[in-house]
């Protein structure tokens, strides 16, 4: 069978979420006539009013670009009856032994397919685009399309795996501008059909990598353990820079970014990765080669480094204060531009000092009501405006996410910090223009001073 490849133009995605919402928003901006299902219905209704369902930079401009050719749904038929291409985005939660559970996800595709129009001359297309344990597509996938439609997969319907690789905070951008496009497909037929919607959609022109679907879900983890074995490589050299006088990484890392070997990307000093996909995808890569009997050395060595950072950061905190002083934690998003709070340095660090009995003041620009959802408590205090946080006694502050708002509002206090003698840790190095010559302000950049106290360092860290 070899259908017109620009025959795509009506596409469903199912599941809003912090991914979902993004697809279907920038597809309909781009032309397509789209359906978003969730069965959340604070979701669907909020996109029924034309106002994002969630926190993204650039997603409400894009609802509105997209006007009425996107079409949120709770009624399932109606998602799968509009559709030609379907696009599946959920919840894909990890396991105890590191996989992830494909359990949202087959639910999902058995309540789509169930509905699923008898019709011989429509050959519809399912896209995975949630990260799946690799062999799920083969193994779990493929066998139950074909069951609940009665037809072969390849001939009958196509299936690929379709994974982004997108930053929260920049998903709109990523999705238009993307790198590459990964394309695992069950077949040549789909996988054309995917590129072609990917031709369209856009604005820059991606190499499109076609792979079998079991090459392209080993892919899509080995990616982000790569990205991940890069930034655990500079928090190695940042620790043993921290141990000798006059070492500085930030010049180390600058002149080495310059071979194309190794480029300057993640090549910047800093704290460890946090977030939904880095260290699930590490944890999930370290699953397979376990299952093979193969011992995943980086991909442990690098989830250690990662774990170390924080240790070093609240080291180096708890050796520039007294039980008394109060301590200011700048930043509760894993990175900036995003609400998410996931495995950030940020929550880390204030529940580690709190847990000592430390007063905490906190901040972050967008991440304010997730973090209060987790970090409860008498011993910290979340506030809105950072002045506040400034102004509340605090002598050491601590960023823990780069937000760059924070450099003008450290540039109109410096005379305060110095009459107040305090001290700024920026592992970023965000301040560095601006405070590393203010008197009486102590400026710290390198993780790995001694604590003060060391029975107060996490056990087992």
């Amino acid at each position: 069978m070899s259908p017109d490849v620009s025959s795509i133009q009506r596409i469903s995605v199912f599941g809003l979420g912090k991914l979902g919402a993004c697809i279907a928003a920038t597809l309909a901006s781009r032309g397509f006539q789209v359906v978003g299902y969730d069965v959340d219905r604070c979701k669907t209704d909020s996109l029924e009013r034309r106002i994002a369902p969630i926190e993204e930079t650039r997603i409400q401009k894009t609802i509105d670009e997209a006007g009425t050719r996107l079409k949120p749904t709770n009624d399932i038929e109606e998602a799968v009856a509009h559709s030609e291409a379907l696009f599946f985005v959920p919840s894909t939660p990890s396991l105890p032994d590191g996989s992830f559970s494909s359990e949202y996800l087959v639910r999902a595709i058995e309540s789509a397919a169930s509905v699923m129009p008898s019709d011989s001359r429509r050959r519809p297309l399912f896209v995975i685009n949630s990260t799946l344990t690799p062999g799920t597509c083969d193994r779990v996938l493929r066998p139950l399309l074909e069951r609940k439609l009665r037809g072969v997969c390849g001939e009958d319907f196509g299936l690929c795996y379709n994974p982004e690789f997108i930053a929260l905070g920049d998903v709109i951008s990523g999705l238009l501008r993307p790198d590459f496009v990964l394309i695992g497909e069950s077949d040549p037929c789909s996988g054309v059909l995917l590129q072609e919607v990917y031709n369209r959609l856009c604005t820059n022109s991606p190499s499109v990598e076609h792979m079998s679907m079991l090459n392209a879900e080993l892919a899509k983890i080995s990616l982000n353990c790569a990205v991940t074995m890069k930034i655990s490589f500079v928090n190695q050299l940042s620790s043993v820079c921290a141990q000798i006088p006059g070492a500085d990484p930030g010049i180390i890392l600058r002149a080495i970014g310059k071979d194309r070997r190794i480029g300057l990307d993640y090549l910047k000093p800093g704290l460890g990765f946090g977030g939904p996909c880095f260290p699930r995808d590490n944890q999930l890569f370290q699953y397979v080669a376990r299952s093979v009997g193969v011992e995943a050395a980086l991909s442990f060595a690098t989830d250690k480094i990662n774990e170390d950072v924080n240790r070093r950061l609240l080291e180096t905190v708890l050796a520039q204060c007294s039980d008394r002083d109060s301590i200011a934690v700048l930043g509760l998003a894993y990175k900036p531009f995003t609400a998410v709070v996931d495995r950030s340095p940020g929550m880390w660090l204030c529940q580690q000092l709190t847990d000592r009995g430390r007063q905490v003041f906190a901040h972050d620009y967008f991440a304010i009501n997730n973090a209060a959802t987790v970090l409860a408590g008498g011993r910290i205090r979340i506030l809105a405006d950072p002045m506040e946080v400034l102004e509340n006694g605090c002598k050491i502050f601590v960023i823990t996410c780069p937000w760059p708002d924070y450099v003008g509002l450290f540039k109109s206090s410096t005379d305060w910090l110095s009459r107040r003698g305090a001290v700024v840790v920026d592992p970023w190095r965000l301040l560095e223009t601006r405070l590393s010559q203010v008197r009486d302000v102590r400026y710290i950049t390198n993780l790995g001073s001694k604590a003060a106290n060391a029975s107060e360092l996490v056990a087992g860290a």
